[in-house]
């Protein structure tokens, strides 16, 4: 089914919206380009927070016109994708990261592939296009992490058999982290310990701002056309490191995200010249999420903080990231470093790193801010991997 009333005209020429019913539980809604024909390679992208399909537009036809069939979904919980239940009570488990892996794989085969031979995945699509390559290189043999560096699976405590106490547990780290955090001169919190709140939806929802003001000083705060972002590695996962960053990714202790980026408002000006993101396109992301809200966005936070609801993820301790692969940030991306160490974990998780790129130039929206360097990126990644007609319907 095609919706040609999406994007209110701001689709590039060549992408179209559509549907696609019955995968693994939800109907997908989802963008394309280079549909028309067969016989075409397959290019997969996730979007991660708070973004949707829309986030690679501008990307879509750069991949296109490179030969391929490539298709952004709305992942579970966002945009038009349904199936998903909309609510802080509802069960989080089909939120997983396995079950998001499964709406991937699910997603592939409805389309009619075997395999895909380009998987992107950026944010809080990185850790799922991770686990994606990890538990199925059979049909995602390649994979390109962006903004989200993937440190490994967790593992099962090593060599302990001899040991007369018990190994250390490590699902209190959040926990300590917050209490730390707010335990600071200037108390502070964790974007993610504050996401997971019950609030959360109703604070980004119905901000005093409006939501289209409030989505605009979001994507500007994290994008390089704000001055306050200078990105470097944290020494150490503590809380005084932490309080470094930036206050959309470590909060003052009483404030929403709303509050916390309003300060930091682009002038009539910079909004002017934000041609990346212009006004009618961010009023699609206004649209969207005014009519859903974030809570099923916001759904993958509480099940990254839940020790239960991430059990399933040591059945691949030990195991590498043997496909090839490539990690891309932009250069005036926390992203990168918001976990401490995780990029320099990542070169020993992915045994077949082709390397890491910083695009000059943009920020946290890399697909947005700077697409065509983005898509050279890709496709000389592809021609690297060897994968240029290896994908098969």
């Amino acid at each position: 089914m095609t919706t040609s009333t999406y994007g209110e005209g701001t689709l590039p020429s060549g992408v179209r919206s559509r549907m696609v019913r019955g995968v693994n539980g939800l109907d997908v809604h989802l963008l394309e380009a280079g549909h028309a024909g067969s016989g075409r390679p397959l290019a997969l992208l996730l979007h991660g927070f708070p973004d949707l399909a829309y986030g690679w537009r501008h990307l879509l036809p750069v991949l296109a016109d490179a030969g391929y069939h490539v298709v952004a979904p709305d992942q579970r919980g966002y945009g038009r994708t349904t199936g998903w239940v909309n609510s802080y009570d509802a069960p989080l488990a089909p939120f997983s990261l396995l079950n998001m892996t499964r709406d991937a794989l699910a997603l592939v085969s409805a389309l009619g592939y075997q395999r895909t031979a380009m998987l992107v995945g950026h944010d809080f699509g990185s850790p799922v296009a991770a686990y994606c390559a990890l538990a199925r290189p059979d049909v995602f043999p390649s994979v390109v992490l962006m903004s989200a560096p993937f440190p490994g699976p967790p593992a099962f405590p090593f060599g302990t058999a001899d040991r007369e106490d018990a190994p250390a547990q490590t699902t209190a780290g959040p926990q300590q982290l917050a209490a730390a955090l707010a335990t600071l001169d200037r108390p502070r919190k964790h974007y993610q310990q504050y996401l997971s709140t019950r609030d959360a939806n109703d604070d980004l929802w119905h901000p005093p701002q409006g939501l289209h003001a409030f989505l605009r000083a979001f994507f500007h705060v994290k994008s390089a056309d704000w001055p306050g972002n200078r990105p470097r590695p944290l020494k150490a996962p503590t809380a005084e490191e932490f309080a470094r960053m930036p206050t959309y990714y470590v909060m003052d202790l009483g404030e929403t995200m709303p509050q916390a980026v309003a300060p930091f408002s682009p002038s009539a000006a910079e909004v002017l010249a934000c041609t990346w993101l212009t006004e009618a396109e961010l009023a699609v992301y206004t649209e969207e999420y005014g009519r859903t809200g974030f809570q099923g966005a916001l759904q993958g936070y509480r099940v990254h903080s839940d020790p239960d609801l991430n059990a399933e993820l040591p059945l691949f301790s030990g195991r590498t990231l043997d496909v090839p692969s490539l990690f891309i940030g932009g250069e005036k991306d926390w992203g990168p470093y918001a976990a401490p160490g995780a990029l320099d974990l990542m070169a020993k998780a992915a045994t077949r790193l082709g390397g890491t790129e910083l695009i000059g130039g943009a920020g946290h929206w890399i697909q947005q801010e700077k697409p065509a360097e983005l898509g050279t990126l890709l496709i000389d990644f592809g021609k690297e991997a060897g994968r240029a007609g290896q994908t098969g319907r």
